[in-house]
Formats: C-alpha cells, structure tokens, sequence
C-alpha cells in the first residue's frame, strides 16, 4: 500500500509537469488515508484550479483552511480563483488573511498588487510590488509591475529605472533561462 506521502509527491509532480487531472485521483486516494492533512486538501485544490473545477477548488482550500486556518498558501490560492472570476472584493479578502499569516511571501504582495492595479487603486498597487521586491529583489513579474505602474502614475524617472533592472534580470521563457527582457 501506498502512503499519502507517496501520493502527495506524485501529486505534486504530476501537477508540476502540467498532467493535474491524473494528479487528482492521487491527492483523492491520499485524502482517504490521511483525510485531516491540509496540505493534501491544499494539492488537490491546486490541482483542481488547474482543470478548470473552481467550484471543487474552493471546496479543496477550504477544507484546508478548516483544518488549519493560517495556512496562507490556501488563502492565497483562493483569492487567486476570486481573482480569476472576477469577486475582486473576495479576492482582496483572501490575500490579507494570507499576508496576515504570511506577511513575507512576494507572491502574494504581487498579486494584491495586481488586483489594485486592476482597480486603478494605484498608489496602493506600488505600495504591494514596492513590497514584493523589497522581499525578493529579482522577482521580475513584480519588478514588471512596478514598472508599469510607475508609467501610470506618472513617475517616468522610476519607471526608466525599473526598466534598467528589468533588462539585467535573468527570466525564464519555455523554461530557458535567458538574460534581459523577454520578447
């Protein structure tokens, strides 16, 4: 018999190399042997999102969250659905739980920070991304962000110098690492 540590690895992998709807039935056969662990109920949310099967997504975090509820990858990843369907107000929600839990997570303060940007709360989108990237210098989505933003408020000094970075940072196109900007 497999454990759900198996499972979840396998899970994960499969999930990681784009294959979650064969990724699912793993994260499901671990839950029934460990069915209060919630980062399989956290996997199998991904997994779901992936598919397409919100609804079953946001039932996946949540479970999560009932079983440990500072667990910000869950809130995370919810206000990323709410973000996909459009309940901004949900969305926005869910990331300050996750930044309340885990207030050192770029990713999270990038995608707050796109949320506002969306809103055209724009002070409050370079206040996120200022954020992201005082938490990990080389996050070019984040630096991209904060560049474009800049243009919009009208700071073209800083946006010219976040440009300036962005040519130097190494980013990834087809899982090639490249220098510079990507075309």
């Amino acid at each position: 018999m497999e454990t759900a540590a198996f499972l979840n690895d396998s899970g994960i992998a499969l999930t990681e190399a784009n294959r979650p709807f064969e990724a699912i039935p793993l994260f499901r056969e671990a839950l029934i042997i460990e069915p209060e662990n919630p980062l399989l109920w956290l996997n199998l949310g991904i997994a779901q999102q992936k598919t397409g099967e919100y609804n079953e997504a946001i039932e996946s975090f949540r479970r999560a969250l009932i079983i440990e509820s500072d667990l910000a990858e869950a809130w995370l990843s919810l206000g990323l659905i709410y973000y996909e369907t459009k309940q901004f107000e949900l969305s926005e929600e869910c990331y300050l739980a996750a930044l309340s839990h885990n207030d050192n997570d770029p990713k999270t303060w990038n995608n707050l920070g796109v949320l506002y940007y969306n809103s055209d709360s724009l002070e409050d989108a370079r206040q996120c991304f200022e954020k992201s990237i005082s938490l990990c210098p080389q996050y070019y989505d984040a630096m991209f962000n904060l560049r474009d933003t800049c243009r919009e408020l009208g700071d073209f000094r800083a946006a010219a110098e976040f440009e300036r970075i962005l040519s130097g940072l190494d980013t990834f196109k087809d899982g090639v690492k490249h220098q510079g900007t990507m075309e």
